[in-house]
């Protein structure tokens, strides 16, 4: 009789203490990197308040020691951030990244006393459940005693041919997709984001090992080896980044960070699988859940954003269905502060005004033609002047 009790035991060994130290150092980064945001955003407010606000292109923030404080505590949680793919696989790192949305969007809430949905809250559930699935399934770190045995893992076939693909489908989208349709496909932006992103994740998981062996005592830093990992972190960073802020200047923040979080945190893992060969000291039961457990995290982070659109919306339940549907043709932007978007603002307020009570089918055509009318007054004001 088999004793399925003991194949339990020997599937899930528990953690090692390179993954505990890793699983510590990430959640001490999301910790750090979400609280940031709320400090930051207090600074930003606190400065906004007496100086020309950041949004307007006012600088009065960098006076503010509040902001400075968020500044340092996300500085913090990306050095944490750093130190944890020295410990642990990145298979188990990459996600816990979602934590920080949670910690942002709690704090948000409690703080900033900015709404967090019912289905947020459920969000955030997922996420916690899905990171927990994948901490308690993560492969072992590997045993490296050299940055060179890095390098061999990185210079095999596989990983060359991951490595090339990359950088080419990169080079492809740059040079060939970004001029046509970069102003209106938020996945050419993204996609370089997260091509080159999960090549920086692999080298800084290999700087940092160099660097955690340097400092327990073995020096890495006589080798070529780390110096050439080094530059390539900095090239693909300085992409990386230069790419994502095209992203968010672009498109709005609740598009573009769910889907970079799944296209980097997939080509990340799968980057790593083919690199350090994480999935070759699991079975199949242990990929699964961890797959399992990387989907749940997905399917809350996209929850957790789109809940943004219905909190938004909710504010809007107090206009009629006419109302809603006027403001909707407003221009978002305008040139001119004092031009016909202030005049649209007036009418939107006549309507809220008016919404209590029934209006006549003549009182809303004239509201239409007020409104269609706004851009044509704006043009001939324009041609006077």
């Amino acid at each position: 009789m088999v004793d399925s009790s003991g194949s339990w035991r020997d599937a899930y060994k528990g953690m090692s203490s390179d993954n505990v130290k890793g699983l510590v150092l990430a959640l001490s980064s999301s910790l750090f990197i979400g609280a940031s945001f709320i400090v930051k955003k207090k600074g930003l407010k606190k400065a906004g308040a007496s100086g020309l606000r950041a949004g307007s292109g006012g600088y009065s923030y960098l006076l503010e020691p509040l902001w400075w404080i968020g500044m340092i505590t996300m500085i913090v949680g990306e050095i944490a951030n750093f130190a944890a793919y020295a410990f642990a696989p990145a298979i188990l790192v990459t996600p816990l990244g979602a934590l920080s949305i949670i910690i942002s969007a709690s704090l948000a809430h409690i703080i900033l006393q900015e709404k967090l949905h019912t289905f947020g809250i459920l969000g955030c559930a997922l996420c916690i459940v899905g990171s927990v699935t994948i901490v308690l399934h993560a492969p072992q770190e590997q045993d490296i005693d050299s940055v060179l045995e890095v390098w061999n893992l990185a210079t095999e076939p596989a990983f060359l041919f991951y490595a090339a693909a990359v950088v080419g489908a990169a080079v492809v989208l740059i040079v060939q997709f970004i001029p046509l349709y970069g102003q209106s496909h938020v996945m050419v932006y993204i996609g370089v984001c997260s091509l080159i992103g999960s090549l920086s994740v692999m080298s800084v998981k290999a700087l940092g090992i160099a660097l955690k062996l340097t400092f327990s005592g073995t020096n890495q830093l006589r080798y070529p080896q780390t110096w050439v990992f080094t530059v390539i972190v900095l090239m693909c960073v300085i992409t990386q980044m230069n790419y994502l802020n095209k992203a968010l200047d672009t498109f709005n923040t609740a598009v573009v960070s769910p889907i970079y979080y799944v296209m980097f945190t997939s080509l990340t893992i799968l980057a790593s699988v083919i690199m350090f060969k994480d999935w070759d000291r699991q079975n199949g039961t242990q990929i699964f859940t961890e797959l399992c457990g990387f989907v749940t995290i997905l399917s809350g982070t996209f929850l957790l954003h789109t809940t943004t659109d219905m909190v938004d919306s909710e504010s809007k339940g107090n206009l009629s269905s006419d109302d809603n549907h006027l403001l909707l043709r407003i221009p978002k932007h305008s040139e001119d502060s004092n031009g016909f978007v202030q005049d649209g603002i007036i009418l939107s307020l006549r309507r809220q005004e008016s919404a209590k009570s029934p209006r006549p089918a003549r009182q809303t055509k004239q509201l239409e033609d007020d409104l269609e009318a706004v851009p044509l007054r704006r043009q001939e004001s324009s041609l006077r002047s």
